[in-house]
């Protein structure tokens, strides 16, 4: 079952990057780091709706870790920690169950002193057993364990999330 529309995502896009430039007006400049494939596709989506909006400079990065597996195998952002350091950051995914790759995703920045650190999400699910709070959803769903929720975010023109 489709939850939401590309219409309806591309409208998500649209307010969070809205909510998220409010949140930070007084940051000179923010980091955003997507979470693997979708979250980066998400994260660059926002970048693309906050450059539209704002003139600050906005900075994409990735970072990289096993979901499955999160202490087994290296988390790495793509971008130099320490330029990084002191600078307000958005930790970006496509959807949050139970917080745990938001939470190993912040490995990496535990070397250094962020400004701040922000998560947003486009699906947050109501399963959370780390402690990680998401600042910025585009859509908050109570599901059961058994359902999954897929995201589309490839295709151009065909962006979609389902509930299955």
């Amino acid at each position: 079952m489709i939850i939401l529309s590309d219409q309806k995502i591309r409208q998500k896009i649209r307010r969070l990057a809205i909510e998220i430039l409010e949140r930070n007006t007084e940051e000179s400049e923010l980091i955003v780091a997507g979470i693997n494939n979708n979250g980066l596709l998400f994260a660059s989506l926002i970048v693309d709706e906050l450059k539209e909006i704002c003139d600050s400079p906005i900075h994409l990065t990735r970072i990289q870790l096993n979901p499955a597996a999160p202490i087994d195998s290296e988390v790495v952002i793509d971008m130099d920690v320490n330029k990084i350091q002191g600078k307000a950051i958005l930790i970006v995914d496509d959807v949050a169950n139970t917080g745990r790759t938001l939470f190993y995703a912040c490995k990496p920045l535990l070397t250094i002193i962020p400004k701040k650190i922000e998560v947003a999400v486009l699906v947050d699910r109501t399963h959370k057993s780390f402690p990680i709070k998401v600042d910025y959803v585009g859509l908050s769903l109570a599901t059961t364990l058994k359902e999954n929720i897929d995201v589309q975010l490839k295709e151009v023109g065909d962006y979609w999330v389902k509930l299955r």
